[in-house]
């Protein structure tokens, strides 16, 4: 396993985190897991001794039981760990508990403080941008968080690029400690990451944590042309997420995906994982498993590595199609991109190319 700095901090991380949302499976998370002690004490030990030291949470997962599992599974080990949860979605009927307040924010960390039986956490994210509440009121909480010793660094999730520039921006022209990650949705089937959130994210100095990088459950290999979700699963059992734009693209994905799984002796979400990996700024990546065949498997893909005709057979598949100013930056000034967006807008292009959309 290797390291790297999260951001523009000296947080070292792990390049693979390992995700807490199958370690309780109850209030609305039925169909995502659920671990007994001993099972979670089992994960994070072998994680640990497998290299990773980042373990992710969320106050919204089970409603607080995720947080609590992750808790009880700490034991010895904290000072090992870099923890890391979140708030900003609604789990209950109070108007006050939902969003990016302080008021929310600070009850929110005093509950998951209490439910992960530790004093402070590592990483705190705002889970969801929040347009209602004045983004200093959210940057000020924070650093106060920060002070009072309750979080070490703080992060943002789900944004979008104008709100991570506008966040970065306000914290960094008042003296105030910016975000040092984002975490964000980025697979081989949904890379609108590309356009702006993963390349702000490097040029900004805030570091790019993936969740859920196999679709939540849609790029296991258990979802074909033939078959459909397995009941007991998240894509078995309608939940909604996450949106795919294009079926009969996804079905190519997993047939291209499968081949090289196979030239390995691989599993899909291996190769999907090794993909992901390589990919630019892309600084750690949140895995996640229900049982111990599927954790030692996803955490053995950091050791595979694609060749570069592998990687650029699912590149070319599914590169989004430019939008604009992408579509016009690549055509006309991509010798003055930045070298975070440099590969994306060489894409752009070569996608242009072989559409070739001119009118005849």
């Amino acid at each position: 396993m290797d390291y790297t700095r999260l951001g523009n901090s000296g947080l070292n991380v792990s390049r693979y985190a390992l995700g807490t949302i199958p370690f309780a499976g109850s209030n609305g998370f039925e169909n995502a897991g659920g671990m007994s002690e001993e099972e979670v004490a089992y994960f994070i030990d072998y994680a640990l001794d497998q290299g990773i030291n980042q373990f992710d949470t969320a106050n919204l997962y089970s409603k607080g039981d995720s947080e609590i599992a992750l808790g009880k599974g700490i034991r010895n080990h904290r000072d090992e760990m870099v923890i890391s949860t979140k708030t900003g979605f609604p789990y209950n009927d109070n108007p006050n508990n939902v969003g990016a307040s302080r008021l929310n924010i600070e009850r929110s960390i005093y509950h998951s403080l209490k439910r992960l039986g530790t004093d402070y956490v590592d990483l705190y994210y705002v889970h969801t941008w929040d347009g209602q509440i004045p983004v200093e009121e959210t940057i000020q909480t924070m650093n106060d968080l920060i002070r009072k010793g309750k979080i070490r660094y703080w992060g943002v999730s789900n944004y979008s690029g104008w709100n991570l520039a506008q966040t970065h921006t306000y914290a960094t022209q008042n003296n105030m400690i910016p975000p040092i990650a984002q975490q964000i949705y980025y697979t081989p089937e949904s890379r609108e990451a590309e356009y702006e959130l993963l390349p702000a994210g490097t040029e900004l100095g805030v570091g790019n944590s993936i969740w859920s990088p196999l679709g939540e459950g849609l790029l296991t290999g258990k979802i074909t042309r033939d078959k459909k979700g397995e009941p007991n699963t998240r894509q078995g059992d309608g939940w909604p997420e996450p949106y795919v734009k294009n079926h009969d693209l996804f079905y190519q994905l997993i047939d291209t995906v499968a081949e090289i799984a196979h030239r390995h002796s691989a599993t899909i979400p291996q190769i999907v994982l090794a993909w992901l990996r390589d990919r630019p700024n892309v600084d750690s990546i949140v895995i996640a498993a229900r049982n111990k065949e599927q954790l030692h498997d996803n955490i053995a893909s950091y050791q595979l590595q694609l060749t570069a005709d592998e990687m650029r057979a699912i590149n070319e598949l599914t590169i989004p199609e430019p939008i604009y100013p992408l579509w016009h930056r690549a055509m006309n000034s991509a010798d003055r991109a930045s070298n975070a967006e440099q590969e994306y807008l060489r894409d752009y292009q070569e996608y242009m190319d072989r559409k070739n959309n001119l009118i005849q």
